[in-house]
């Protein structure tokens, strides 16, 4: 089969906000488009496309129904139709192993006519089109049942327990009722191993009241609580993914907790811990703290790799014994990904970092290429080994959608942009049988590519325009705009600034409390010493001030302004004021004149509160108290007005 891979190519399964299409290529060299041969059905409504494992059949939905094409491996063949499934509200396809069954999740609703609620997760044969399993579903994120790489089990966890379907006997009687049953404690989690027949499977519990969370793994049938072939303890464990190898001998758990009670970390905390068949159990060592991005087993089920740690992350390649066999180093990444053969690797920053892609040769510990995919959101390998997709898509991303093809040098060999007001929502490639594509040989060659239509970001540093004039050798004050004062036109910017401005600076104290207005004379551009005594109003909530403020425009802003704004214009009559130098207003003023000013003023403040209160208004403890003071103040300045 590998001697014919270079006839085989693999077809581009494409979902968007307009149709559900499938593209193929001429050869290697040849662009991507939809071929007439090929289906393409016009749908808004489709949520979901899926290949099977071995690349047979390709379902999708379209909002009436879930249609299931059978795969031609002859380029100018048209899809048939194998079955249409009664699932308009389908949200999530997805095959068994051997692509003989299709599992479908839609999300849980209840009726009128059906209270209890309908069955959301339901198997199908491919074959006949038959429904032959059902079952309430409540949970999105672990809906996928698991089955044995010979689909003779199928298994799911519901209420904590996993049961357990066998189907040796046939699809009519494995799916009647569960044969074995494990587990009990709510938010249990299994997973079955592949590769094995039987098949080691393993089952999580988490911690309650103090306890650890614990994973046991197990060889079916034997789920005795004496048959356990290994099983690990750890610590905060909220949430645990299950990650085995191809051959099923080796288990990853990716621990993690949702929040950091130490508040090191947003993501919270993070842990790797490694199982085997054989019995062994241990933590993998992480030499940097932070969170970890990344979790992915090698195809040849020998290695795995760790990206961990605060950013710039790092990465980490480990054999099964959880020993550190190579250092990616640091850099901007959170994502890795084997290609099928193992030979290859890409460490890649998406999500909310730059896009940053590096691909390394695993077997040289070599990087061969490094290149920017930015604003990606979907990434697979070709099944050949050599090129690889990244794709813009709807919802992450509703602009800029499309999708491109590299080689592992970095060449860029398609792209296809998405017109506006269209959007991607999701592509994936067909996949094929084991040994149907040759392992590529790796080499340092650059492959010859395309240059993208997208405009590339400048790399050169920013220079400030006032830089810019320097080294063109002109001076940036004739060229550059210059800032003006508010309120002022641009042309008298400059002798505004000089002038009348300079000397309300010289002439007011520093620190003015907010609200408090110059005369207008001075303002304008008059001479300050020329105007009259310049007047200080405090500009009252509520209130209107005009351009020039007299004594009766105090008395209506008294009279309208809110009665918390009247208190705060008494209460700040009480603070005694002191002139910088002996002068107010431009006027020389003796201490005993001032203290006069100052007693009449509460006085004044006094009678307005009597009015006040006569009319029928309450007035806060400390104005009644200033009323109470009135005879004080009255004996205070009798005796100054004597003493002159």
């Amino acid at each position: 089969m590998a001697a014919a891979a270079d006839l085989v190519v693999p077809t581009l399964a494409i979902r968007s906000s307009v149709a559900v299409e499938l593209w193929s290529s001429a050869g290697a060299k040849q662009p991507y488009e939809h071929k007439s041969h090929l289906p393409r059905e016009e749908t808004k409504s489709s949520r979901s496309i899926c290949f099977s494992p071995d690349g047979r059949y390709f379902a999708y939905s379209n909002g009436l129904e879930v249609k299931v094409l059978e795969t031609r491996k002859d380029q100018a063949s048209s899809w048939p139709v194998q079955c249409t499934l009664p699932r308009p509200k389908a949200f999530y396809l997805k095959f068994s192993p051997r692509g003989s069954y299709l599992c479908t999740w839609e999300h849980y609703t209840i009726t009128k006519d059906r209270p209890e609620g309908s069955p959301n997760l339901l198997v199908y044969e491919v074959a006949s089109g038959n429904e032959v399993f059902s079952i309430v579903q409540k949970n999105q994120t672990d809906w996928e049942p698991s089955w044995s790489s010979d689909e003779s089990i199928f298994a799911m966890v519901v209420g904590g327990e996993a049961l357990f379907y066998d189907l040796g006997e046939g699809t009519s009687k494995g799916f009647t009722s569960a044969s074995r049953k494990i587990g009990g404690s709510r938010g249990g989690m299994l997973s079955l191993g592949p590769g094995n027949s039987p098949p080691f499977l393993a089952f999580y519990t988490p911690g309650a009241k103090g306890a650890p969370s614990m994973c046991k793994l197990y060889k079916y049938p034997a789920l005795g609580q004496n048959q356990t072939v290994a099983c690990k303890s750890f610590f905060q464990a909220d949430r645990v993914e299950m990650l085995w190898n191809k051959r099923g001998s080796g288990l990853l758990l990716l621990t993690s907790t949702e929040v950091d009670k130490s508040g090191a970390s947003y993501y919270g905390n993070q842990a790797v811990h490694f199982m085997a068949t054989k019995g062994d159990t241990c933590s993998v060592p992480l030499s940097k703290e932070g969170p970890v991005h990344c979790v992915k087993w090698s195809p040849k089920a020998n290695e795995f790799v760790v990206v961990y740690g605060f950013m710039p992350s790092k990465a980490a390649l480990y054999n099964l014994k959880c020993d550190v066999i190579f250092d990616f180093g640091e850099g901007p990444r959170n994502c890795a990904y084997f290609n099928p053969f193992g030979n290859l690797i890409v460490l890649a920053g998406f999500g909310n970092l730059p896009g940053a892609v590096e691909v390394w040769d695993v077997s040289k510990r070599e990087k061969l290429a490094n290149l920017k995919c930015a604003d990606t959101t979907v990434f697979e390998w070709h099944p050949n080994g050599e090129w690889f997709v990244t794709a813009t898509t709807a919802p992450r991303l509703r602009i800029s959608n499309g999708f491109k093809v590299y080689h592992y040098s970095g060449a860029l060999l398609h792209e296809t942009m998405w017109p506006q007001g269209q959007e991607l929502l999701g592509i994936e490639w067909q996949q094929f049988q084991d040994k149907t594509f040759a392992e590529p040989k790796i080499t340092k060659a650059k492959h010859e590519g395309i240059k993208s239509s997208q405009p590339e970001a400048s790399k050169k540093a920013y220079t400030p325009p006032h830089l810019r004039l320097l080294k063109e050798g002109k001076n940036p004050d004739k060229y550059l705009p210059q800032p003006s004062i508010p309120g002022l036109a641009p042309a008298t910017a400059g002798a505004g600034a000089g002038g009348a401005n300079s000397n309300n600076n010289k002439r007011n104290p520093k620190n003015k409390p907010r609200g408090v207005r110059k005369d207008v004379h001075a303002v304008n551009g008059g001479d300050a010493d020329s105007a009259p005594a310049a007047q200080e109003v405090a500009v009252l909530p509520g209130a209107t001030l005009s351009p020039v403020t007299t004594t009766e425009d105090e008395q209506l802003l008294h009279q309208h302004a809110t009665p918390r704004a009247r208190n705060q214009q008494e209460n700040a009559a009480d603070q005694p004021t002191h002139p910088q130098g002996g002068q107010a207003n431009g006027q020389n003023i003796s201490e005993k004149d001032r203290k006069i000013r100052s007693v009449a003023k509460k006085l004044s403040d006094i009678k307005k509160l009597k009015l006040r209160r006569s009319q029928g208004e309450s007035l806060e403890l400390n104005q009644l108290n200033k009323i109470k003071m009135e005879a004080r103040y009255l004996d205070e300045l009798k005796a100054l007005k004597l003493s002159a």
